[in-house]
Order: C-alpha cells, then structure tokens, then sequence
C-alpha cells in the first residue's frame, strides 16, 4: 500500500470512530437523563450541546489549518474529544455535560474539518465521489454501530464512556504514522487571503453545494427527534418506531459508495437532482401512507437509500465548484449548514406537528427537499469558477 493510501484509510478510520462517538453519545445521554428525570423539553436542549459547539468552533479554524497544516488541527480535534469522553464519569452534572458535549463538538468539527479537507484536496475530480462515499460511509456505519454502547449501560454506567475514549484513543494513535500536508496556499486577486473574504467568496461560487449538507442536517435530525413524537400521536407503538427509523441509515448504508461512483461518471449535479427528486417523492407518499406500517419501513429504507448520501455528494460537489485554496473554508460552511440543518429541524419540526396538526409531519420533509432540488437545478455555475483538479495536493 502507497503512502497516499495508506494516508487515506487512516483518515477513514477516524471518521469512524467520531461517527461511532457522536452515534453513542446521543442515546446514551438521553437514556442516562430520562432515567434521572429530567424533562424532554430539558433532555432535546440538552442534545444540541454537540451542534453548539460546532458553530463556535467553525469560525476560527480555517486559519490554524493554512498556518500549522491538517494533521494538527485533526491532532487536537482527536484530543479533545478522547479527553471529554474520559472526563464523563467523573461528575454527574447537567451543566458539566452539556459543556462537555459543546467540547465535542469542537474537537469533532476539528477532527471532521481537517479529515475531509485533506481527503477533497488531494483526490482528483475522477475518483472524488467515490473517496468522499467512503468519508460518508465510514461515519454512517459508525453513527450506527454507536447506539450498541447502551447496552452496557446494565453493567455500569461508566462503561460505554470508557471504552469509546479507549478505542477514539487507539485509532486517534495512528496519526503519528503519516506526514503533515497543507490546503493550498496560492494567491488569486479573484481569492482574497483573509478568512471572511474567502468565507464570502465561497459563497458566491458554491452556495448551492451548501444546501445538501442543510438538508442532510435538517432531515437527519428530524427523524430522529420529531418524528418519532409524530409517530405516537398517529397510533404507532414504541418498539414500532424504533424498527422502523434505522431503516433510513441501513438505505444510506448500501447505496453510498454506488451513488458516489455515479456521480464520478454523470456528474454531481446531475446526480443530486435524481436523488432528491426520488427522495421527495418517497417523502410525499409516507405522509399519504403514514399509518401503514410496510409502507413505513419501505419508504424510509428507499428515502435513505436515496438522501442519505446528501452530505457526501454535497462535499463532491463543492468540491468540483472551489478552486483547491477555498477548500478549506468550503468544508467549514459545510459544516456549518448541517449544524444549522440540525438544529432547526427539531425546532421547525416540533412547531410544525403542534400548529399543524392535521397536515402530515413528512410533508415538511418533502417542501425542504424540494427547494434544495429547485435550487441546485436552476443554478447556472459560471465557468470560470469550475475547477477542475486539485491533484497538485496529492
């Protein structure tokens, strides 16, 4: 294995690991508080301590990442985050939490930002789909192997902690194995040098690749948190729901890297138009078909095979929209608008399903998909912000 390989599959190992984090944390905190009593409204607020910090931390990392390079930046996200882990048992408090959960999220938007920086500036425009499916994949598949940690919460509660800091330990270790690199550091007058200029022009040329990270925030959060408040009030039973929202992340799970490899070979754009549409569509016949149970797992496992990529093909795209010096503020904004997606689709969403009690849950889901699927087919990039390589990284 080469070293740029070998660089690659480390670099997924550690988005493994966060998703595994970030996937255990939720449930886990949530149990952990539901079981002491505290309220719902109290135990959700609590929740976006996570996403809290990533907006903090966003701002002012692209800066630190031109001075020192990825690997720091990605050393000190990873530090962080076993840190805070660790720190868990130590005391039982609700504010401690909920600031140890803003610390986690700022060293996993570190650890995320330096990751897929350094993966999208140095993979060509040809294989680009396929390696940001694999970034994709990777922490799916630990978001989901991460609720499994609330099994030993019958053992004692300290354990799952223990063990995740262990393992986010172990795989954090084997950065010393590969070389520091750099995001692009060539000046254009058209690619101004301070970070808010770069963060404004970015935004000129790329806004539209920003939307599916929004709504890949906005629908994952939903699901998870109103939907199934929304699927009681219809009639449906606990252990009912429970089933049925994986299906969405096992759909995910199968076609990420296929979806990736198309959008290779036809085209970001033209792939996230086809996706979305499918998708909006599922979304539109759950809310017709919501109290049928079959019709449910269905639906949300074609949803999910067909949106849950969002994120990973939004990055491709971007990707193709930046010159190789935006990058880095590129995947900032990223992160940003799934953060933002995340947090206001458990507010939008709760509102929603109180004011509009008669009106399905799942159509506010397909509205939101439709204007992102609007949004990026009418947009016409212009061509002299295309690039198209940024292979002078690798």
């Amino acid at each position: 294995m080469n070293a740029k390989d070998y660089r690659f599959w480390i670099l997924i190992g550690l988005v493994l690991i966060s998703g595994f984090s970030q996937g255990m944390l939720l449930p886990l905190l949530s149990i952990i508080l539901e079981q002491n009593g505290i309220s719902s409204t109290i135990n959700g607020l609590h929740a976006t301590g996570l996403y809290i910090g990533v907006l903090i931390a966003s701002p002012f990392m692209e800066k630190p990442m031109h001075k020192f390079g990825f690997k720091p930046v990605i050393t000190v996200g990873g530090m962080l985050v076993i840190l805070s882990l660790a720190i868990f048992p130590i005391w039982e408090s609700l504010w401690f939490w909920f600031i140890l959960r803003m610390a986690i999220g700022i060293g996993d938007q570190m650890l995320h930002f330096g990751t897929q920086t350094w993966i999208t500036a140095t993979t060509t425009k040809e294989t680009r789909g396929k390696s940001i499916a694999f970034y994709g994949l990777s922490f799916s598949l630990g978001f989901a192997l991460g609720p499994l940690m609330t099994r030993l919460l019958s053992i004692h509660q300290s354990l799952p902690f223990i063990i995740a800091a262990i393992l986010s330990l172990f795989v954090w270790s084997t950065l010393i194995f590969i070389r520091n690199q750099w995001p692009e550091q060539e000046v254009h007058s058209a690619y101004p040098t301070t970070s808010l200029q770069r963060f404004v022009q970015t935004a000129k040329i790329a806004w539209v690749a920003l939307l599916p990270g929004f709504g890949y925030g906005f629908l994952e959060a939903s699901l998870h948190s109103i939907f199934p408040v929304y699927g009681l009030r219809i009639g449906h039973e606990v252990d009912t729901l429970a089933l049925i929202i994986p299906c969405f992340a096992i759909g995910s799970l199968i076609t990420q890297f296929p979806l990736g490899a198309l959008s290779d070979r036809f085209g970001r754009k033209n792939v996230l138009i086809t996706v979305l549409t499918i998708g909006s569509l599922c979304f539109a016949l759950t809310g017709i078909l919501e109290k049928s149970i079959p019709a449910l797992f269905i639906l949300f496992s074609l949803a999910g095979m067909c949106v849950g990529s969002l994120f990973s093909l939004g990055i491709s795209y971007m990707t193709d929209l930046l010159p190789g010096n935006l990058l880095p503020a590129g995947n900032l904004m990223v992160g940003i608008m799934f953060s933002i997606g995340s947090i206001s689709g458990p507010f939008i969403g709760g509102y929603y399903i109180d004011a509009l009690e008669n009106i399905s849950f799942f159509y506010l889901i397909t509205i939101v998909l439709v204007i992102i699927t609007l949004a990026i087919y009418l947009q016409r990039p212009d061509r002299n912000t295309l690039t198209t390589d940024h292979s002078s990284q690798k």
